[in-house]
């Protein structure tokens, strides 16, 4: 088959893979220069099944309340311009039903865990290094934090995920650089997940997916789709490109690519942000992380990747990619300096923001649009990293009339309707 790919994020260069290794003549369209340009650029680059949720949760609405006019909230609102997004935020009050979560948690964790998977088996089978590392701290600062995490350990004893409470005294073994003046009453350690960097991971992949004859059009705008027999995409220079498939990966940018064919998708940029410094060391394991860490309370974390520290949180409703607000710098600095300070040369530490396409309910949407020829793999919000590669895989199963190796009833279009 001859199947357009559109966009080349993390998501769109797997799906490509994926596809082109299936033997399809594949094209992707990027509007960017480079692939994983965008959401893919800089995103904290965590891997942790056990810990991708629904962002829509019973008892969310009432935390995220609470935060919003905090100093160092992990939710904010970007001032009036959030007020687009309050049909977006009543979709998502509505889906943190425990019936919705009982539903929609097992689906992502499904998911994750494959995609997990399929992850590892790239990077053993195409010897892949992206700065990979093993290992994650959810560092619990207090009495608090320790006692709302009980939720989560049982949540990981159910799915069965390696894990292990570990004490403070633990704790500072397996970070031995975090900073003595900073409490921590304890941790939970997953040592099977840990840390990549996504858009290395994503530039390799290209490279793979380029040696099966996938095919990338750089600087290109898909403005227009026309679904059929032999789907269209019309491009911003006027040029067309016929296919027998077209799959949608323009993360938030698929709303307004399937609003005019009828599909209203209730996507949401929902902005994140990071910051990346070399270390001031470079000889050894320096004065960082050692792998990633998770700040609880400020829903923070700190990665290493090779010889530079990312640190990415925050989540911002409203607002525009292009506009850096100061405020949760602010806090992913301070998380920093309160875990590691001196650890980096902040003077040469470069700010990044991007667009997280979130869907009210959580999960992403995979598999057909219900229009002709068209396909989906998108919505993946913050976990596009943890979730990218058992996607494509599972989506190009489909297209290829075969059965998915996962339940995906819970994934489908329909369940937006």
């Amino acid at each position: 088959m001859r199947i357009v790919v559109v966009g080349a994020g993390i998501v769109g260069v797997s799906t490509a893979y994926e596809l082109a290794a299936d033997g399809h003549e594949v094209i992707v369209l990027e509007r960017r220069g480079s692939v994983a340009a965008e959401t893919s650029f800089a995103n904290a680059g965590v891997i942790a099944p056990g810990y991708v949720a629904p962002w829509a949760a019973p008892g969310m609405p009432a935390k995220v309340v609470t935060q919003w006019f905090g100093r160092h909230a992990a939710v904010r609102l970007a001032g009036p311009s959030a007020l687009r997004e309050l049909p977006w935020m009543w979709r998502w009050w509505r889906a943190c039903s425990r019936r919705a979560w009982s539903v929609n948690r097992p689906a992502m964790q499904r998911l994750a865990q494959y995609s997990r998977d399929r992850l590892r088996g790239l990077t053993a089978g195409l010897r892949l290094e992206y700065e990979q590392q093993s290992g994650y701290l959810v560092l619990l600062r207090g009495r608090r934090e320790l006692r709302q995490a009980q939720a989560a350990l049982a949540l990981l004893r159910e799915q069965g995920v390696a894990h292990e409470l570990v004490d403070a005294q633990q704790v500072r073994r397996l970070e031995p650089w975090l900073h003595a003046a900073t409490p921590v009453e304890a941790a939970i350690h997953l040592p099977q997940d840990g840390v990549g960097n996504c858009r290395q991971f994503a530039h390799l992949l290209k490279g793979e997916a380029q040696r099966s004859g996938a095919r990338f059009r750089f600087d290109t705008v898909a403005r227009r789709i026309v679904p059929g027999a032999r789907p269209v995409v019309e491009l911003g220079d006027g040029d067309r490109v016929e296919a027998d498939a077209v799959v949608v990966c323009a993360g938030v940018d698929a709303a307004a690519l399937l609003s005019p064919l009828g599909l209203r998708l209730p996507l949401a940029p929902v902005f994140g942000y990071s910051i990346t410094a070399p270390l001031r060391q470079t000889d050894g394991d320096g004065a960082g992380p050692r792998s990633a860490v998770m700040d609880e309370r400020y829903k923070v974390a700190i990665t290493r990747l090779g010889q530079r520290v990312r640190v990415a949180g925050a989540a911002e409703l409203g607002g525009s990619v292009d506009r850096m607000r100061t405020a949760p710098l602010a806090t992913l600095y301070k998380v920093l300096d309160d875990w590691f300070p001196g650890a980096v040369r902040t003077r040469e530490a470069q700010a990044w923001k991007g667009a997280r396409p979130m869907l009210p309910d959580g999960p992403p949407v995979l598999g057909a649009s219900g229009l002709p020829g068209v396909w989906l793999n998108v919505g993946h919000g913050s976990s596009g990293w943890a979730l990218a590669c058992g996607s494509a895989r599972v989506l190009a199963d489909r297209i290829a009339g075969r059965p998915a190796e996962i339940d995906l009833t819970a994934l489908e279009v329909s369940r937006l309707r």
